[in-house]
């Protein structure tokens, strides 16, 4: 069994540790908040982002590592990065300065916990595959926890997405777009980018009313269009009437991205390729500076 097999299959386990967990120094209501980080954590950022905002808890942007605003003046800036070695959040974080900054993290002993004032160690979902799946999940579970917005269920509705079958047809697909709203976006984004990594296919993801305005063009018999959360009303119908194969699904959208997984890892077994290892990519991406 693959390594991202049984972190897939942990995050039950590892949602119920971040549903019980009471961590400091996450953003308060009424602060204005940055949150970093590069590849699967940007979009985790910017899931967290949205929901935090449209609570009316404070302003809340999103930022790829290497373009944060470091001049721009932010109550807190939040780091999400499993390796705590990333080149880009540690260098953001090195231009904070007097801002109070707390990183969330796989590895608390690395770099990282001397970059951030305060680190939120949840090394119980640290991961062996280069693939990201638990430790992304995890820390929006425990973000949406601090901000009162995880059902209590999100573990139970975890195992179900280990189990739920997978759409009609997807391992056969050639193409897939991924569809969200509000925080939902950030969700989709990772699901594009969880089975374009693992599998190489052709993947696409946009806010859902977007995708009407040119990316359904793609949209054909062969290809699945996969809403992460309630689609917008007479949205799948337009899609259906592409050819394309439909997902919805009742789950919880950060549950449904756990069949999303599921999907990537099954493509790139039926490819031949080894979903631990992508490829191209490192677990940890520190970039040269000579």
């Amino acid at each position: 069994m693959a390594h991202v097999d049984e972190e897939i299959a942990s995050q039950p386990e590892c949602w119920q540790r971040a549903l019980d967990l009471a961590p400091g120094h996450l953003p308060e209501p009424g602060e204005r908040v940055a949150v970093i980080g590069c590849g699967t954590s940007l979009y985790i950022a910017q899931a967290y982002a949205v929901l935090r905002e449209s609570l009316g808890l404070g302003e809340t942007d999103a930022f790829a590592a290497s373009e944060f605003p470091a001049a721009r003046r932010y109550d807190r800036v939040v780091a999400l990065t499993r390796s705590g070695t990333t080149t880009e959040v540690l260098d953001a974080l090195a231009r904070t300065e007097d801002t109070e900054t707390v990183a969330i993290t796989a590895a608390p002993e690395t770099q990282i916990g001397g970059a951030a004032r305060h680190v939120v160690a949840l090394e119980f979902a640290d991961e062996k595959s280069v693939v990201q799946t638990r430790f992304a999940t995890t820390a929006l579970v425990l973000l949406r926890a601090h901000l009162g917005a995880a059902p209590a269920d999100l573990p139970e509705q975890a195992r179900r997405a280990l189990v739920a079958p997978l759409p009609e047809g997807a391992l056969d697909a050639r193409q897939f777009t991924f569809l969200g709203t509000g925080w939902t976006c950030g969700v989709a984004h990772e699901a594009a980018l969880k089975v374009r990594e693992a599998s190489s296919s052709w993947t696409e993801s946009y806010p859902a009313m977007e995708f009407r305005h040119g990316p359904i063009s793609v949209s054909r018999p062969g290809s699945v269009v996969w809403f992460l959360g309630e689609p917008p009303t007479g949205l799948v119908r337009q899609v259906e009437s592409t050819g394309a194969r439909v997902s919805v699904s009742a789950l919880d959208p950060l549950a449904d991205l756990i069949r999303a997984q599921r999907l990537a890892v099954g493509l790139a077994v039926r490819q031949g390729l080894d979903p631990d290892h992508p490829r191209n990519l490192t677990r940890s991406i520190v970039l040269d500076q000579a």
